[in-house]
């Protein structure tokens, strides 16, 4: 006998734009799976000068997120970062470690092109945020 997952699309009010056919966040049986995002402002302009700024715009973009579904990061098991500079590693580690201070979920980091070129960091996340 299967079950079928109880699947629902998450997007928080004031959140950016999609920049292609993705939907911002999956909830799945009490887990959220959240794309990748990246540091955007309501229109959809990047925000934040530097690598410091954007990973705070994208932490806090990601903290909307789990408060929309009635979590927080402390929900967060596992990050993807991906740096278009990885002579930014170190400034965006200063900014996460506020956010990630006593029990940092797993993840990796590695250096890519984003989608545009003032676009210097990406972080998607999976989160366990119960039922």
């Amino acid at each position: 006998m299967s079950t079928k997952a109880e699947i629902r699309a998450v997007s928080p009010a004031g959140a950016p734009p999609s920049l292609s056919p993705y939907s911002p966040a999956i909830l799945a049986d009490g887990i959220l799976y959240v794309s990748g995002l990246v540091s955007l402002d309501a229109e959809g302009k990047t925000a934040g000068r530097d690598v410091s700024e954007q990973t705070r715009n994208v932490l806090e973009q990601l903290r909307r997120m789990l408060a929309a579904v009635g979590a927080d990061l402390s929900n967060v098991v596992h990050n993807g970062i991906f740096l278009r500079d990885l002579a930014d590693y170190a400034a965006m580690n200063l900014v996460y470690r506020e956010y990630f201070p006593d029990r940092p979920p797993a993840r990796y980091c590695i250096k890519a092109e984003l989608v545009r070129p003032d676009m210097l960091v990406e972080i998607s996340s999976i989160a366990h945020v119960g039922r």
